[in-house]
């Protein structure tokens, strides 16, 4: 069943998602070379703390991060530890927050110091997609409407989209209902109706679009070795234009000042 958002449910939902915002781009700032993914880790439950907010993800299925740190090849779930992020990784920084009862989901990846050619395109080429995505988020299209135009901007530069996992509905709990494929499945797909509270989030590889679980059961990574990207913001249905929850702009000002 897809929960479609009230007024009411809005908001309390938009500050949730500002705070997911925020602390991403917290986060984002804060990485530089030698630093150990664990304090990346220990620095996001920080701000959300600060924020007054939790993490959605510590505890979920066991998961044991407060947010999904994943490098170079590894495309999500990466756990913090004691790695350390070098010149010219590309890092996956995925950040999920409880906040008034509602859950905000973003993420991005970012070059640490800087990065290659390849590397930068990547992240350009999936970002775009994000947005060719959220350009399709409006009430009559469907689903496949969003999953066709990310496929079509990342294979259409040379890159492949994952898979095995997509985006999904968002809202009171982490994955609500309908599933948002990153590629056209030929499946029935849900027409937008305002209300609906999306994860957008597509997942590209350098390479193919092939990816394995290591075996702490969590990270997954590329099969062929190649880097990969991961962009996502959390987005509302509305009337007319998608409405971008995650864009930290809308981070209410009582929480700016923290």
């Amino acid at each position: 069943m897809i929960i479609l958002k009230n007024e009411r449910d809005l908001e309390a939902m938009r500050p949730a998602c500002a705070v997911a915002g925020k602390v991403l781009d917290d986060v984002a700032a804060f990485i530089k070379p030698g630093m150990a993914t664990k304090e990346v880790d220990e620095f996001a439950a920080s701000r959300m703390k600060q924020y007054g907010a939790k993490s959605a993800f510590l505890g979920y299925r066991k998961y044991p991060c407060h947010i999904c740190i994943s490098v170079n090849e590894q495309v999500v779930h990466g756990l913090a530890g004691a790695r350390q992020l070098r010149f010219g990784d590309i890092v996956s920084l995925d950040v999920g927050v409880i906040y008034n009862g509602f859950i905000g989901d973003t993420a991005r990846t970012v070059p640490v110091g800087g990065c290659g050619v390849l590397a930068q395109k990547l992240m350009d080429v999936s970002e775009k997609a994000l947005h060719e995505g959220i350009a399709q988020a409006v009430p009559g299209k469907r689903i496949v409407d969003i999953s066709r135009a990310i496929q079509s901007h990342v294979e259409g530069n040379g890159f492949s989209v994952v898979r095995e996992f997509v985006g999904h509905g968002v809202g009171r709990s982490m994955h609500e209902e309908p599933q948002i494929p990153n590629f056209v499945d030929g499946k029935p797909s849900p027409k937008l109706r305002p209300g609906m509270t999306l994860a957008i989030e597509p997942m590209v590889n350098a390479g193919l679009p092939g990816v394995n679980i290591l075996k702490d059961g969590w990270t997954v990574v590329t099969q062929d070795g190649s880097l990969s990207a991961h962009f996502e913001h959390t987005v509302l249905i509305t009337e007319s234009e998608p409405e971008i929850l995650t864009w930290v702009g809308r981070m209410p000002s009582k929480l700016k000042a923290l």
